[in-house]
């Protein structure tokens, strides 16, 4: 089984910067473990590093880091709405979280109007 190195301090920075950038505050980020399938076909799975957060709409996000510079995201409200970005996995960070982030924001305002729509038309 490969191991999985943990985030560097480089990148927990640069996660820093780009959630405070994105929240105008610091984020509490937890590290976690996710169990994912590295490729496809793989029968088994692999323990990755990944760092879990929630905003203040409940919504909740996990990054994980499957190799050096490989990352995989996805960000969820509930089991059954959940999302990822469409890519299988990034070599960049940055481009993951920035990536995860703008979606989450549009998802986000989507989930809004669409909640929004049921209640004037249930009313």
């Amino acid at each position: 089984m490969t191991a999985i190195p943990d985030f560097t301090e480089a990148e927990r920075r640069l996660f820093s910067a780009a959630l405070r950038e994105r929240y105008g505050q610091a984020v509490e980020v937890e590290d976690v473990e996710t169990e994912i399938r590295l490729m496809p076909a793989d029968r088994e799975l692999t323990v990755c590093p990944a760092l879990y957060w929630e905003d203040g709409e409940r919504c909740r996000f996990v990054v994980s880091k499957t190799g050096v510079d490989k990352f995989r995201s996805m960000f969820f409200w509930s089991i059954k709405d959940r999302f990822a970005t469409g890519k299988d996995e990034y070599d960049n960070l940055g481009d993951c979280l920035v990536t995860t982030l703008k979606m989450q924001e549009e998802a986000a305002r989507r989930r809004t109007q669409e909640l929004g729509a049921g209640e004037a038309s249930a009313g």
